[in-house]
C-alpha cells in the first residue's frame, strides 16, 4: 500500500469530488482516478460510491478513512522530527480554533510563528468546540484552541490558557438593563439568541443552565459572533456570552451572570491523547507561553 495511494483517498473523502480533490492535489483526474482504483483492487473491496454530483463513502471506505489519516499523521510526525533534530522546524502545522477565541490573538500569534518558522505550511481551520475535539482526536489537527466541556476534552490532552465569567448582554432598552447582576433564574423565561450547539459558548451555558435545573429555550440560533451581536443589537433577544464580547459592541449592556459554579468560560490548548505533539504544535505553544503572539 502506498502512502500516495493514501493521501488520494484522504483527499477525495475530504472534498467528496474527484475533480476539486485533483485539483487540490495538483494531479490529474485520470490519475487520481487511477489511484483509488488501484487502492480498491489492493484492498478487494469499493471505498467511495460514485454519482453524477459528487462522491460518498462506502462502508469499507468509512473503515479506512479514519486508519488512513491516522498513518499520514503519523508519517508527517516522523518528517517533523527528523527536520527538528536537524534544527530547522519544517512540515506543516494543522491548526484548529474557535471564533473569536479568548487567551489567544490567533493571527498575531500565527504572524510570529510564520516569522519564527517561515519553512512550515500552516492550515487554519475554524470550527466549533465539538468538532475540534473530533479533529484533533482523528489526527486531522495538530493542535486546537477551544473552550472546555466536559464529554469533550476527557478523551484528550489541554492545556488551560485562561477562564472568563459569563455576561448576559441585552438591548440598553431591554428590561433587564438596569439590573447589576442575573441570576439564570432572572433570564429563564427570556427570548434567547445563542450559538449552534457545536460551540463552546453555547455547551458551557447549556451546562450551566442545567447545573441549576433551569430551563431556557434558545429562539435565535447563529453560526458567528456578528450574527449574534447583531440581534442582540435589534433587541430580538438576549444572550449569555463570554466577557470580553462585550466590548464588540459597547452600545449593548453586559450585565455578570451569577449564581451557578458554572458560570464560566474555560479557554484551553486540546493535543492528541495517544501520540507526540508535533515539533511543529510545541514550537506554537511554546511562542505562545513566552507571549510571543
Amino acid at each position: 500500500m502506498e502512502l500516495r495511494h493514501l493521501q488520494h483517498f484522504v483527499a477525495v473523502a475530504e472534498d467528496q469530488h474527484f475533480t476539486r480533490a485533483a485539483e487540490r492535489l495538483m494531479v490529474s483526474q485520470s490519475g487520481l482516478s487511477a489511484s483509488i482504483r488501484a487502492l480498491e483492487r489492493e484492498l478487494r473491496a469499493p471505498l467511495f460510491v460514485r454519482t453524477t454530483r459528487r462522491v460518498t463513502l462506502t462502508e469499507a471506505g468509512r473503515a479506512l478513512l479514519g486508519e488512513a489519516e491516522r498513518i499520514l499523521a503519523q508519517v508527517r510526525a516522523a518528517h517533523e522530527a527528523v527536520a527538528a533534530v536537524q534544527g530547522v522546524l519544517r512540515g506543516t502545522l494543522a491548526l484548529g480554533t474557535e471564533q473569536c477565541i479568548a487567551g489567544v490573538h490567533v493571527a498575531g500569534l500565527l504572524a510570529a510563528f510564520r516569522r519564527r518558522h517561515p519553512d512550515v505550511e500552516i492550515r487554519l481551520r475554524q470550527y466549533g468546540s465539538g468538532t475540534l475535539a473530533e479533529e484533533v482526536a482523528a489526527g486531522r489537527l495538530d493542535l486546537a484552541f477551544a473552550y472546555r466541556t466536559q464529554a469533550d476534552t476527557d478523551q484528550l490532552r489541554s492545556a488551560s490558557l485562561t477562564t472568563e465569567p459569563m455576561y448576559v448582554l441585552c438591548h440598553p432598552e431591554h428590561h433587564l438593563a438596569g439590573a447589576a447582576a442575573l441570576t439564570p433564574e432572572d433570564i429563564a423565561g427570556e427570548v434567547f439568541v445563542d450559538f449552534h450547539p457545536d460551540f463552546g459558548p453555547r455547551r458551557a451555558t447549556d451546562a450551566a443552565f442545567a447545573e441549576t435545573g433551569v430551563r431556557r429555550t434558545v429562539a435565535l440560533e447563529v453560526n458567528d459572533v456578528h450574527s449574534l451581536l447583531d440581534l442582540v443589537d435589534e433587541n430580538l433577544g438576549i444572550a449569555v456570552v463570554p466577557r470580553h464580547f462585550r466590548h464588540k459592541r459597547e452600545a449593548l449592556t453586559a450585565l455578570p451572570l451569577k449564581g451557578t459554579a458554572e458560570a464560566a468560560y474555560e479557554t484551553v490548548a486540546l493535543l492528541p491523547p495517544h501520540r507526540a505533539t508535533s515539533p511543529a504544535a510545541r514550537a506554537l505553544m511554546t511562542l505562545l507561553e513566552t507571549g510571543g503572539e
